[in-house]
């Protein structure tokens, strides 16, 4: 028979609430549980990244960028004529000596010139040949004339006293004396008027003839520069060394100033190294460099630094000390490390692929005990090629990595394999 329960249904209510209560407790800890976790470190192979250990020691700083040696002297050989390239004599790659003949113009109105010149300056000197005998054989008139009157005055002036004498002795008639007086006289104008024209033919002689030597001068400059127009038709170096270029070909139009060849001295070059702007400033005139040829290393001076920037890089020329590898040429492509300073004492590590000089990066750092690695802010300091100043956030020994881990940005460690 059935038994009534009247609390039946309300101890099944209790026991519900009881067991969801329950429930819910245990989902809120697993939930704060889960949630307090950690998430799992990334795993990295150690393979794939660089590390490298924290050292105290010196630290030379340097900076690098790629160049070409060039030579220190070049001369370019430009047209002075306009004219048509007619034969070309030597290639890139001679040995030339001044005067060597590179290659040979063609201009028929130059060599017509130089002849029209050369034809001009003779006529003119023979027309100052001509003046010169000209004056000459007047100044000789005017000599002649001057002398006789000279004569003619002595000797009316001598027959005047001997009148005087005969007269005062009454040999004479007073008339004879007084035109014997007038003779004299007529003859020292006449001698007089005589002289100061001889003179005077005597003094033009040198301001006629400067005017005719003045064109004679003249033509002369002209025909000599005929004449080097001529002989620049053929183009000759200027220089010893060796024929680095040709940029025209037989049959080529040139005008004034169009550069034919290109000489250079292979014996002495120097090596122009382009460092990015932002490495530059602190480069100085004198540093020491090393200049890579891929056949050797030389060493080198700072000698000169452009003050422009080009395509964001400035230009700096390194003067060779030493001798040079052999194989080493003009244009050939070099690699320069170039000196800044030497820190004696300092706490430095291998350059990272990230973070620039006197910043804070984030770089991670090796847990030796759990062999982990920890993102730590690092304060950098003063850069070199291969290494950078560390200023705070790591010691000597600590082992860190310096590849580039961006792609675990959003991680503060992970686990190297």
């Amino acid at each position: 028979m059935d038994i009534p329960r009247p609390n039946a249904a309300k101890e099944k209510r209790q026991k519900r609430i009881i067991y969801s209560v329950i429930t819910a407790v245990a989902l809120i800890g697993i939930t704060v549980v889960l949630a307090r976790l950690k998430p799992a470190s990334p795993t990295v192979e150690r393979n794939l990244v660089w590390i490298d250990t924290v050292k105290r020691g010196p630290m030379v700083r340097q900076v690098r960028g790629l160049g070409t040696l060039v030579p220190e002297e070049i001369r370019w050989i430009a047209a002075r004529t306009p004219g048509r390239v007619d034969q070309i004599i030597l290639r890139p790659g001679a040995i030339v000596e001044p005067g060597s003949l590179i290659l040979e113009l063609a201009n028929p109105d130059v060599v017509s010139g130089a002849a029209n010149a050369e034809s001009q300056l003779l006529a003119a000197e023979a027309q100052l040949a001509n003046l010169r005998v000209q004056l000459e054989s007047q100044l000789l008139q005017a000599e002649a004339t001057a002398s006789r009157a000279r004569s003619n005055f002595e000797t009316t002036k001598l027959q005047s006293q001997v009148r005087e004498e005969l007269f005062r002795e009454g040999l004479v008639s007073e008339l004879e004396l007084r035109l014997t007086q007038a003779t004299a006289a007529e003859g020292a104008v006449s001698n007089e008027i005589e002289q100061k024209r001889y003179a005077f033919a005597k003094e033009s002689i040198a301001p006629q003839l400067a005017v005719q030597q003045a064109e004679v001068a003249r033509l002369r400059s002209l025909a000599k520069l005929r004449q080097d127009e001529l002989e620049a038709l053929q183009v000759r170096s200027s220089m010893a060394g060796v024929l680095s270029a040709l940029p025209v070909e037989v049959g080529a139009q040139v005008q004034p100033g169009t550069n034919l060849a290109r000489v250079a001295d292979p014996t002495k070059l120097k090596a122009e190294v382009r460092i990015a702007e932002t490495q530059a400033k602190d480069i100085a005139i004198g540093q020491i460099a090393q200049i890579d040829t891929r056949n050797g290393i030389v060493e080198g001076r700072v000698s000169r630094i452009d003050p422009a920037v080009q395509n964001g890089t400035v230009l700096v020329d390194v003067t060779i000390v030493n001798a040079l590898p052999r194989g080493a040429r003009p244009d050939l492509s070099v690699d320069g490390t170039i000196e800044l300073e030497r820190l004696d004492d300092v706490i430095y590590v291998g350059r990272p692929a990230f973070g620039q000089e006197r910043s804070t990066v984030g770089i991670f750092k090796i847990d030796p005990s759990t062999g982990e690695a920890v993102r730590t802010q690092v304060q950098l300091g003063r850069s070199s090629v291969n290494t950078i100043e560390i200023r705070a956030g790591l010691q000597p020994g600590d082992r860190v990595i310096l590849s580039d881990m961006s792609q675990w940005d959003s991680n503060e460690r992970i686990r190297l394999n």
